[in-house]
């Protein structure tokens, strides 16, 4: 598992922490659990921003192919990661404008406890809608992490196909390169046969004439003296 997956994993798993907390917060009436809540959240908060930052300098590494599906979830990260820094602060401003929203009630009367079972049913309600929030998140995250590993596998693919396509560039270039040697080498084979062919033509022309001049010479030399002899 490369550090960027071991990054993106643990954001996944902050992000759900946080979401938790957020949601466990607008249901507590209890200041010293809000208080506790409250600081488990400014704690992780930081965390999840430091962890974004670090997935942004792992993804400047990656090749172009893949940083580009990257940047898109990291994109989404961090809209996630501010809808919930934005959830906190209007959480924490609604309990400080309504400090007495979720106080102990009275179970004395009717009237108290059908305001409990009331309030009861609203957390309940509540407690369903993060809870689905929650399992919306991860999926967004399990989706993404998903498409991430289908185009990284992809990406590793085509650099697979162009490596094969360049090695067999690379042998078809040396190929040419070897068959115009030797088209060089049977260009200069035919010129040495042309001229080659050429002298030979040229002596054999020069033995013919040769043989001609000494037939006629010959015949000269036998027929004159014959001539010579009947005239005297």
């Amino acid at each position: 598992m490369s550090l960027l997956e071991q990054y993106e994993q643990q954001y996944a798993a902050l992000i759900a922490e946080i979401t938790a907390h957020i949601g466990r917060l607008q249901q507590q009436s209890s200041s010293s659990d809000r208080n506790e809540l409250c600081s488990k959240i400014d704690g992780s908060l930081p965390e999840a921003q430091e962890l974004l930052e670090q997935m942004g300098l792992e993804v400047r590494e990656l090749n172009p192919a893949q940083r580009t599906s990257f940047n898109s979830k990291l994109q989404v990260a961090q809209a996630e990661l501010r809808r919930l820094q934005a959830e906190y602060k209007q959480t924490k401003d609604k309990q400080r404008s309504q400090p007495n929203a979720f106080t102990t009630l009275d179970l004395g009367g009717a009237g108290d406890f059908y305001e409990d079972v009331s309030i009861n049913n609203d957390q309940r309600q509540r407690l369903l809608d993060n809870s689905e929030r929650i399992e919306r998140t991860g999926n967004r995250l399990t989706e993404g992490y998903r498409v991430a590993v289908e185009t990284e596998a992809l990406g590793a693919q085509v650099l697979n196909d162009l490596h094969h396509q360049r090695e067999t560039l690379q042998g078809a270039r040396a190929r040419l390169r070897e068959t115009n040697a030797d088209l060089g080498r049977a260009s200069r084979t035919l010129n040495t046969m042309v001229l080659r062919a050429l002298r030979e033509k040229v002596v054999l022309y020069g033995v013919g004439v040769c043989f001609v001049v000494a037939v006629g010479v010959s015949l000269y030399l036998t027929f004159a003296p014959s001539s010579s002899a009947a005239t005297s």
